[in-house]
């Protein structure tokens, strides 16, 4: 197959994907299609399983490329490989990379379905769109993440937590999300081919090892106000 008739079978799916990310997947040696004697790549079905394998292990268990890799070379080695459990395979640090997808959630959802989903009443949505914590977006509709962050705050709230004390989330969140631009944007503006690919990849990782510290440091700290 032509890259592009990879590009057709993939996009029902994954309806992000493009050629110049295949062409990137191929550079990090994710996928090795065979060249035509003109030097047109030339994919195999396999081929096409393999990046259906990388970008469903991007979208769904959100995994970087080094621990994706490792994976698949343990396939390739007839290894038997748990999809389930995305843990590093050989390095030293065993951190587990969290189920989260930083690209836009997509769908648009009411505010009257956002009410119904999550069983919060219009007082509340309201005090966190006033509070900086919850954002509409063009049309005042939401996406899926909003489900999941009133929930969120509803649980919290049940312990007398109320949106302006959530406002302490929303700071060491934004300061988080700057560390990550900066260490981001100069490879994103950078001239190299493939150079936003390269960029995006490293915000998967480096986002998905700050939630983690983030999460280890909170549970540090209410571990020591216990004792």
């Amino acid at each position: 197959m032509s890259i592009g008739s990879v590009l057709d079978r993939l996009r029902g799916d994954f309806p992000d994907v493009t050629i110049s990310k295949i062409r990137f997947l191929e550079a990090e040696g994710l996928i090795t299609p065979e060249r035509s004697p003109s030097g047109y790549r030339r994919f195999s079905h396999a081929d096409c399983e393999r990046l259906r394998f990388v970008l469903t292990a991007q979208r769904d268990r959100y995994l970087p490329l080094k621990v994706i890799k490792e994976q698949l070379e343990a396939i390739d080695r007839g290894e038997r490989v748990d999809p389930g459990t995305p843990r590093l395979l050989s390095s030293a640090r065993s951190w587990v990379a969290p189920a989260i997808d930083f690209e836009r959630s997509g769908g648009r959802i009411s505010r009257e379905t956002l009410l119904e989903r999550t069983g919060a009443d219009a007082a509340f949505v309201a005090e966190l769109q006033r509070s900086g914590l919850l954002t509409a977006g063009p049309g005042g509709f939401f996406d899926e993440d909003a489900v999941r962050l009133v929930e969120a705050a509803a649980a919290l709230a049940d312990f007398g937590l109320e949106a302006r004390h959530l406002r302490a989330f929303k700071v060491s969140a934004d300061r988080e999300a700057g560390l990550v631009a900066q260490i981001a944007n100069p490879i994103a503006k950078s001239k190299g081919a493939g150079a936003r690919d390269r960029a995006e990849e490293l915000i998967r990782e480096v986002a998905a090892l700050s939630v983690t510290l983030h999460t280890q440091l909170v549970k540090a700290a209410v571990r020591d106000a216990l004792d």
